[in-house]
This record gives C-alpha cells, structure tokens and sequence, in this order.
C-alpha cells in the first residue's frame, strides 16, 4: 500500500487525541455529503420535467418542421414532398397554415392561432389521447369541424360537455377594402367544436386545430402552406434526416427539429437547471470550508508525528502528500456517501411517487418526476473533487511551512 495514502487514512479513521477533532472531521464529511446529495436529487427532478415538458410538446410538434426564412408561406408544390416522403425513416409529412385570428362563441371573443392541418395529422398525432371532452375530429366528409385547446374553449366559455352554438373565426381579408364596415374588412366562417384537448398551458391557451382547407378558403389562400411538417418512424435517425432535409430544400427554406423549434423553452429549462446548480454549488463550498477547520486541527493534533516523520528523513513534499490525501479522502468520502444517498432517494421518488406536487390534479403528472443521468454525478463528483482540493491546499501549505520554519524541527533534523 502507497505510504502516503496509508498514513493519511490511519489519521481518518482512527480516534483522535480530542474528541472534538473526530466532531469536526464527521460535520465535514457530513457536510460535503448533504450538499452532494442535495446537488443531485435537484439535478434529477429538473432532469424530470425538462423529460415530462419536452414530451408533452413533442405530442404537438412535429420532429422536423419546414418553413420560408423570407415571407410568411410558399406554394406546396414548392418543395419536392415525394422525394421528402420516400426518405428512410419519415413516416408522414402534414401540410400546415397558421395565421392568429379572431374567435367569438356566443358574446365571448379570444384572440388564437388556428392551425390548418391536412387530413393524414389524425394518424400520426398523438392529440387522441389527450383529449378533455368530444373526440379529435376535423373533417367528415364535406363537414368541418374545430378541436380546440382548453385554455382557448375556456376564455371563450365554451362547455367541455357539450358543443351547442357554432364557432366564428374571423381573419383580416388579404385584399384592402375600400369600405369602413369592419364586417367587410374581415373575412368570416363557421364551424363546430368537435373536441377540447389539454397538453400545455401555452399550447392550450394558444391554438385551434382546423382542417387545412377550412383554414385555406377563410384565408383565400389556394396551393399556400406555411410550413411541411415532418413526423419520423420510430427508431428513425432525426440527424440524418435533417442533414438530408436540408440539401433537398435549399438554402430559401430552413429546417427545425423539435429542440430548434421550442428554441426559447429548451434554453430557460437549461439555464434554470445551471443556475440552482451554481447556487447548490455556493452551499458546497461553504461546506467545504469545515474540511480547512478539520485538516488544521489534524496537523496541529499529528505535530508530534509530523516531527517523527521529519525526524526519520520524510521531506517536505511527503509530508504534504500525506495531508493532502487526507482532505481528499474527507472530500472524496462525503462526495461519495453524497452520491449514494442522492441515487437512492432519486430512485425512490422515481418508483414510488412519495413527495406528491401541490396541485389540484389538473396537471399531467401528480408526483415531483425524476431522471437521474448520469451526466449529472460525473459533473458533481468532478465538483467535489475540485473544491476539496482547493480547500485543501491552503491549510496543508500554510501551516506545513510553519512548521518547517520552527527550530525544533531543525535541530531535531539535524
């Protein structure tokens, strides 16, 4: 066994000359290991709903979506659809017009984004099954229907039980219109409410699916799309795909998968994830500073050893590697204890749902969710690793040249 590791862990574990000491040294183990734990248990849970978050978007959004970089729309015979649809991997390609508009039920107005989707959208979304009330339908035969989302159907009072009155949707007409009627400056239909559907707060306070024609004709739009939404198989490469996406569209077009396409919503998870991370990291190194407490008491209770090691021809930097791994195994054993206890009570939450979310049960998920990657303990061990090596020089130096200084020890060496 190493010399040096042998005698640094002898003076970790064995009793101390004050019982004090063995206090001190069992806060600073304690200490690194809370914060440890607490720095991965809240990595996991934010890991969680970044996992519950991106799922439910991905339940509306498309895995690749294609629009103009210039305009609003283009012709759909624009862009090669067979040859996009042939590629290994896609599963359905869905033609898309969004525009806002304005909706009124009743005496109830609200401001939304419909969304014009072709007929094959039902086969490949997932919206079926997330549905509040009425069914996901937007076209029988020659009939058209409107699905709304929750926050919509509620600003506009509509019930969930049931769809009496038909929905107006107006949008301002295309071509400018010499009249001051504001009825002729905007062009109006009706349709029925088919369904309501529940997935996010900002989707289901934003959006109303409708069929793509229904939205072309109130538009007096014709071949117009604003986007190819693009849906993959299963174990499909999206990468790749994209890569190949991007060749065929051309440089007027761009291509974003989903994580581009919620750019804004993927950064704030991150960067609230990197933020709590910062300020557990502040709480670890002030529980650090007890391994600097703990290590000076150490090397003034070991100076009679210190003085026996030097005495028997020990040098300086041996000396010093000996305490240095002692402030290691202190930081290494509290990271580690930390680790364990974090893995676990992650993996309790994760199976068994103990710690419950305050709320009234209209969110999709009741419990606080985990995922604990592994990613997150390389980053927090690595952490422990350089704060307890920070601390741990500064005490093992000064004090060390202290020592190296006083005559007692060279007479004694001499």
């Amino acid at each position: 066994m190493n010399f040096p590791f042998y005698i640094a862990k002898r003076y970790l574990v064995s009793k101390k000359s004050h019982n004090i000491i063995n206090v001190i040294t069992g806060v600073s183990v304690a200490g690194v290991t809370i914060g440890t734990m607490a720095l991965i248990v809240v990595l996991s849970v934010f890991n969680g709903f970044e996992k519950v978050i991106s799922s439910l978007f991905n339940s509306f959004d498309p895995d690749i979506r294609i629009s103009v970089k210039e305009g609003k729309t283009f012709d759909e015979q624009s862009l090669p659809a067979d040859s996009i649809a042939s590629l290994d991997g896609v599963r359905e390609t869905v033609y898309v017009v969004e525009e806002n508009a304005l909706l009124k039920y009743e005496d109830n107005q609200h401001i939304a984004r419909i969304k014009g989707v072709s007929k094959n959208f039902k086969r490949i979304n997932a919206l079926d099954t997330m549905m509040v009330s009425g069914q996901m339908l937007l076209q029988n035969g020659k009939t058209n229907y409107a699905v709304l989302g929750y926050g919509v159907a509620y600003y506009l009072g509509i019930s969930v039980q049931q769809f009496e009155e038909p929905l107006r949707v107006y949008v301002p007409r295309r071509t400018p219109s010499s009249s001051v009627l504001v009825n002729r400056a905007f062009n109006a239909k009706k349709v029925m409410p088919a369904g309501v559907f529940s997935i996010q707060q900002d989707i289901d306070s934003k959006y109303v699916l409708l069929p793509l024609r229904f939205v072309r004709d109130l538009l007096d739009y014709e071949k117009e799309v604003t986007a190819l939404e693009i849906h993959l198989k299963k174990d499909a490469d999206a990468a790749a795909i994209k890569d190949q996406l991007i060749q065929i569209a051309g440089s007027d077009y761009k291509v974003e998968d989903r994580y581009q396409q919620q750019a804004v919503l993927y950064k704030i998870m991150k960067s609230e994830k990197w933020v709590t991370y910062l300020i557990l990291t502040f709480i670890l190194i002030i529980a650090t500073f007890n391994i600097i407490g703990s290590l000076s008491i150490i090397m003034i209770d070991k100076k009679e050893d210190i003085s026996f090691l030097w005495n028997l021809g020990a040098d300086k930097k041996l000396i010093r590697k000996i305490f240095m791994l002692e402030g290691g195994l202190i930081s290494l054993s509290g990271g580690a204890a930390g680790l364990a206890l974090g893995g676990i009570i992650s993996w309790i939450q994760q199976e068994f749902e103990l710690v419950k979310l305050a709320t009234s049960g209209s969110f999709v998920i009741s419990a606080y969710p985990v995922d604990v990657q592994i990613m997150d303990f390389l980053a927090v061990m690595a952490t422990v690793i350089a704060l307890g090596a920070i601390a741990t020089v500064y005490p093992v130096y000064q004090i060390t040249s202290r020592y190296f200084k006083d005559k007692y020890f060279i007479y004694r060496r001499t």
